[in-house]
């Protein structure tokens, strides 16, 4: 049994070649669960898409994440950028520090320091506080990291938030520190990237992307689980672990539950009136025991029957619809950042 990631190979790749084109200069991203692909499955490509610029560059989320990265592009000259600041008595203990191919992320002096003292030729790009309010060093003591250690600076770091509208918080940052030419960024379209290019063309900016990058192509993507199990079922069975009662239709034994990161969710981002409507309603849902699941078939989505199980979920086929067969293959879908599955295949 499997829960399946299916890629269309060339429209994929067709993709990835528009993103590059699109973004000069960028620094793909792997982090987390490899946005559903997984790190060893994605590193590769990075290597491939980030001999596109110079310097080579790629991004990891963290610490714990730097060690397969450098391993993986060993010889090949492209730099490993580490996006979890370096934190003292947090990081000290951590083999491979002074990695060559390791860019470390600071945001503070006395971090800065640290860092030095455990790897002294350690390279770093210095973090800026941004309207994302998540890491970085305020305005007014970023220019000490810049005159920290010069040699060792690759440049400047910032995290935006998402959407539209951060091109004037960049440029702000610029003006500040012009004496930076290189700066690492997040979150912008390529059309703010070529204005901000076009305003100042000694700075190199280096756009870092994960999500849209390798997942910017959904109809590339398709998930799909394995129907397992099919039966019949009157109206009152009772099935699962909590023994619920069932409808009349058929019950299926599908892949794919909690240890893959089906059902979980995220708490709700609803902004707009409509999606805390929207929000409101799956929670009354919820509340009386009816939960969609990510399972479609017959152009629908299937009803959980209760939560899934560790590597499996129980779903239900109402009355009149004709059930799936054992071996079959539902659509999934899922959200792959949150999704871990046992195979990738590419088909040709």
């Amino acid at each position: 049994m499997s829960l399946t990631l299916h890629v269309d190979t060339a429209r994929w790749q067709a993709h990835l070649d528009r993103t590059v084109a699109d973004f000069p200069g960028i620094v793909p991203v792997v982090k987390g669960n490899g946005y559903g692909f997984g790190a060893d499955q994605l590193l590769p490509v990075c290597r491939r898409i980030a001999d596109a610029a110079a310097p080579a560059v790629i991004a990891v989320g963290t610490y714990r994440e730097a060690p397969a990265a450098v391993a993986a592009l060993a010889g090949s000259g492209v730099a490993v950028l580490v996006l979890e600041p370096f934190r003292r008595g947090l990081h000290d203990q951590l083999d491979g520090l002074d990695a060559p191919s390791l860019v470390h992320t600071v945001t503070d002096l006395a971090d800065l320091a640290a860092l030095t003292r455990l790897a002294p030729g350690a390279r770093f790009v210095a973090e800026g506080l941004t309207t994302m309010n998540r890491h970085g060093a305020p305005a007014d003591r970023f220019g000490e990291l810049l005159g920290a250690d010069p040699a060792r600076l690759l440049g400047g770091t910032l995290h935006l938030p998402l959407g539209a509208g951060h091109v004037t918080e960049v440029a702000g940052w610029v003006d500040r520190f012009p004496s930076l030419d290189t700066w690492f960024v997040s979150h912008l379209s390529a059309t703010e990237l070529a204005g901000l290019r076009a305003a100042y063309p000694a700075v190199a900016f280096r756009p870092r992307i994960g999500t849209a990058l390798w997942l910017g192509a959904p109809d590339a993507l398709s998930v799909r689980a394995d129907v397992l199990d099919v039966r019949p079922v009157v109206a009152g069975d009772r099935a699962g672990y909590r023994g619920r009662r069932l409808p009349a239709g058929h019950l299926v034994v599908v892949s794919g539950g909690t240890a893959h990161g089906v059902a979980m969710a995220a708490p709700t981002s609803a902004a707009t009136l409509r999606q805390r409507v929207i929000a409101l309603a799956e929670g009354a849902s919820e509340a009386i025991g009816r939960v969609r699941s990510p399972f479609v078939h017959a152009g629908s989505h299937l009803w959980f029957v209760e939560p899934p199980h560790m590597q499996v979920s129980l779903v239900h086929v109402p009355r009149g619809v004709e059930p799936p067969a054992v071996g079959d293959r539902l659509s999934a879908r899922v959200r792959l950042t949150t999704t871990t599955v046992d195979e990738v295949v590419r088909d040709a």
